[in-house]
């Protein structure tokens, strides 16, 4: 299941219902349900998801990096519960605006000191 999930889900872009760029899918979390059978419960965006799930010296940086932006320790990946999915085909498109989905500090001060002064930053291919 998980190879089905990488080739799926892990590295698309994550876009809102407004065709906005929030992210990428830089890791999955699991949950059990009552009768202990495994589920998609979220998707995990962010340096420190990233980093986690690269691990080695390149993610403790990743996660250090993102730890110092955010000021606190742990920091914590953008997690997006499953159910906000709408549907996933070249990108992952969710059900909310961007502005309805909680960001952390790290990915706050990257968004507006780096990414959206990339010409085109605001629009995701797909």
């Amino acid at each position: 299941m998980r190879m089905q999930l990488d080739h799926r889900l892990l590295d698309r872009q994550i876009v809102d219902a407004d065709g906005l760029l929030v992210g990428r899918v830089d890791d999955v979390e699991f949950a059990l349900d009552t009768d202990g059978v495994p589920y998609l419960a979220a998707l995990l965006t962010g340096r420190v998801a990233l980093g986690q799930r690269i691990g080695g010296w390149t993610g403790r940086l990743l996660v250090a990096v993102a730890e110092r932006f955010s000021g606190r320790r742990p920091a914590s990946p953008l997690r997006i519960p499953y159910p906000l999915v709408a549907r996933v085909d070249s990108t992952v498109r969710l059900r909310v605006r961007l502005d309805r989905l909680p960001t952390s500090p790290a990915e706050e001060f990257l968004r507006r000191h780096l990414i959206d002064r990339i010409p085109g930053a605001d629009r995701a291919s797909g």
